[in-house]
């Protein structure tokens, strides 16, 4: 299938629960006229090299994604944003080479929820989890007929702020650098990545704020 995608992170409210904030987001999609049309789930692992000489030498870190929308593909991408697609035989890969990845502990990320078709449009609504730990929340939309976001942007960006309202002014900094580029489920892949690890980022920092 041909599409575009646009991946946000949504704002929690101060004083309101994150289900709450993701049953009214469900609510105002359904409004615009979608139906429901099953789940989605996207999950993220990390794995990081383990050390064998160099003193000096700094680990190098894997990030293995699935996405519910290709269930027969792996996707790897490292620290340096060089993506891997494979099948799913990739997963036994790395737990091979585990004498030189090692997966880090209490790291998966998920995000998981409700899936929507509206027209051209999938949109999806859903929590992000760490470790089982609610983090945040995660809007799709995806335009079916485009293989080129630039083409397809202000189509998304009305029905995303129609949804979202300002949230969606811009498009996401991975997609802004490759607008121009031919879509690929590569891209929608990095966008998951680059909330997740503001997630792991705000997760990190929390306990500092106290």
């Amino acid at each position: 299938m041909l599409l575009c995608c646009s991946v946000y992170s949504y704002p929690v409210p101060e004083g309101k629960s994150g289900q709450t904030v993701v049953e009214t987001l469900q609510r105002q999609i359904e409004l615009l006229g979608a139906v429901k049309a099953g789940h989605f789930c996207v999950d993220c692992d990390i794995f990081q090299s383990i050390l064998q000489s160099s003193i000096n030498a700094q680990p190098k870190t894997v990030y293995i994604l699935h996405n519910s929308e290709q269930p027969a593909s792996c996707f790897a991408i490292t620290d340096t944003g060089l993506c891997l697609t494979a099948d799913t035989l990739f997963d036994g890969l790395m737990n091979k080479l585990k004498n030189y990845y090692q997966q880090r502990k209490n790291a998966r990320m998920e995000a998981k929820g409700q899936r929507y078709e509206l027209g051209d449009f999938i949109l999806k609504v859903g929590s992000v989890s760490l470790a089982g730990s609610f983090k945040g929340i995660i809007v799709e939309v995806e335009y079916c007929p485009c293989v080129v976001a630039v083409d397809c942007w202000g189509l998304m960006k009305e029905l995303l702020q129609s949804v979202m309202g300002s949230v969606a002014e811009a498009p996401p900094p991975v997609l802004k650098n490759k607008q121009d580029e031919l879509y690929s489920p590569s891209i929608t892949m990095a966008q998951y990545l680059d909330i997740f690890n503001n997630f792991r980022k705000l997760a990190a920092a929390a306990p500092l704020g106290r």
